[in-house]
This record gives structure tokens, C-alpha cells and sequence, in this order.
């Protein structure tokens, strides 16, 4: 069972800081590394995986200082999010050298059983400028699993796969959960993380934002205040209905409709349509304008 710790970790650049004094423990089981774009996840995850210093703070796996200790490479799996294999060599050759690099008894045998994993076998012997974006996903994903690590760092591993691939790699990424190794995958699709973790660290902006169970951290995300741009028929009418009931924080009229900012989101939107049909008021649009994930997770990092 391994265990990853972060201890007010921070990376910066010159002056430009990356991420910021993070603390944060992940353990057996899958944990989603979810924040927007720029939010300083890949660099977590490569001083998590000792490819890159922390500034200041310190990385450990077990206890273990992970930076310029090479020991702890052949127990951790690095899915890169740029692209990491050679496009001259074919699926077999990237992988097969990955083994003979962790030095492993039978190389052959481990390259073989991770193209099996994660279904590369009727493509390994193309080249793999020819493949995919997807399969390059799945080739990088088969050379950390080749030497049968622990713990797997996984950066934005389901970008450009198609719908079966991802089910594919979601089923693999349970599996080897399931098998009590550390699996922890960055994203900045929430419906992603909702699928495969239970537990998530949430990042904006190179902090920690939110640490804990999925389902409370979602709670936190719809519970807090939300923005809507309600049209209607009589746009003054229903204004003042909402203004009445008090569900709203606040009731903008403009010309291209309401701009609601409502207190309780489940309250609202169950409300308005009752309140539209008691008033007579003809509902045209209903339309969050703060979906976006950069809006939730400044609204964590408040909180």
C-alpha cells in the first residue's frame, strides 16, 4: 500500500509561481486531481513522479524522499499529458525498451503483458506516428504499467480517445485500483473524476482549493450561489415574482433578459417554472452563465 505526500510544496519559475505551498496524501485507490486548465496540475504530478524539484516543500512516496532518488522510479508509472513516445519506433519496440531501461528479468514478457492491458496487441508492431491520439494514450499508459508499479501518475490520460477507449481505460484504472495500488489522474472534466473517484483534490490557480470525498465537494459546487439568464415572455412580471419569494440574491433586467443570481440552486430551479405558471409568464431560456469550471472552483477557493 503506497502512500504519496506532498508537504507545503511549491514550484516556481523566475518569478512566475506554478503552484503554491500545496499539502495533500494520496493513497491506495483511485484520487482525481481535478482544476481548469493552468491550474498547475502536471506540475504536481511530475514532482509527485520526480521529474521535476519542488522549490520549496518537500515530495515523499512511503516516506521516501522522491527527488534525485531513482530507487522509487521503479515503483511509480508516469503517463505524461505531452506526448512521450517515439513516432519512429513501433508500439512493441517503445515498450519493450521501457522494460529493458527498468532492467526487468524478462522483458519481452512484462512489454507483452502491458500492450495486453491495455489492448494494443493487434497494433503493436505499426509505427506510432501512425497512431491515433487515443493510441498514443494507450501506448504511453502501457509503458508505466510495464514494470508493474504501485502507483500510477496519470495526466489528462483520457484526452482525444474515443468513447470506447475511454470505457476501456476507465475499466483498467478500476482494476488496478481495485488491486490496491495509488491511481491518481488529473482532469478538468468534472464528469470525468465523477466516474472513477471517490476521493478528489481540487487545484485553481497553482493552490489547493478542496480536498475529500467527490460527493461532498459536488455538493459544495451546487450548493453554491448560481447565475442564470431567464427569458420570458413578460421578463418584468416574473422579475418581480422572484424578487417577492426571495430565492434570488439579486435580479438584473436587461434587454437580453433576466440576470439571476439565485441563493439555492435546487430551490431555484425547482421554483421558477412554478412561479412562472402562477404568474401566466411564458418561460423561453433557462441558462446557467457560470458554468464554467474556472467560475466553481474560484467560488471553492472563497469558500
Amino acid at each position: 500500500m503506497s502512500v504519496l505526500e506532498l508537504h507545503q510544496v511549491s514550484r516556481w519559475y523566475g518569478n512566475v509561481v506554478a503552484v503554491n505551498g500545496i499539502s495533500m496524501t494520496v493513497g491506495p485507490g483511485v484520487t482525481g486531481l481535478l482544476g481548469p486548465n493552468g491550474a498547475g496540475k502536471s506540475t504536481v504530478i511530475h514532482m509527485m513522479g520526480g521529474f521535476l524539484a519542488p522549490s520549496s516543500g518537500g515530495v515523499t512516496l512511503d516516506g521516501a524522499r522522491i527527488w534525485k532518488n531513482p530507487d522509487v522510479y521503479r515503483h511509480i508509472g508516469l503517463v505524461p499529458e505531452r506526448e512521450s513516445a517515439y513516432d519512429f519506433l513501433t508500439g512493441w519496440q517503445f515498450t519493450l525498451a521501457m522494460a529493458k531501461l527498468h532492467k526487468l528479468p524478462q522483458p519481452g514478457a512484462a512489454a507483452q503483458r502491458a500492450l495486453a492491458l491495455v489492448e494494443m496487441e493487434p497494433a503493436k508492431d505499426r509505427v506510432i506516428g501512425t497512431y491515433s491520439k487515443g493510441m498514443k494514450q494507450r501506448i504511453k499508459m502501457a509503458s508505466a504499467l510495464v514494470h508493474d508499479p504501485p502507483v500510477l501518475l496519470l495526466d489528462e490520460p483520457f484526452n482525444g480517445m474515443d468513447p470506447r477507449q475511454r470505457l476501456q481505460l476507465m475499466d483498467l484504472i478500476r482494476r488496478m485500483a481495485a488491486e490496491g495500488r495509488t491511481v491518481l489522474f488529473s482532469s478538468h472534466i468534472l464528469e470525468e473524476v465523477e466516474r472513477l473517484a471517490s476521493h478528489i483534490e481540487v487545484m485553481v490557480a497553482g493552490r489547493h482549493a478542496a480536498s475529500g470525498d467527490f460527493r461532498a465537494i459536488r455538493r459544495l459546487m451546487t450548493d453554491r450561489p448560481h447565475v442564470f439568464i431567464v427569458r420570458s415572455a413578460d421578463d418584468r412580471r416574473l422579475a418581480s415574482a422572484i424578487i417577492a419569494d426571495g430565492s434570488a440574491r439579486s435580479v438584473q433586467l436587461s434587454e437580453g433578459g433576466l440576470r439571476v443570481e439565485a441563493v439555492d440552486f435546487r430551490r431555484f430551479t425547482w421554483l421558477l417554472p412554478q412561479l412562472a405558471h402562477k404568474e401566466n409568464v411564458r418561460l423561453w431560456e433557462v441558462s446557467p452563465a457560470d458554468e464554467s469550471l474556472e467560475s466553481v472552483f474560484s467560488y471553492l477557493v472563497a469558500s
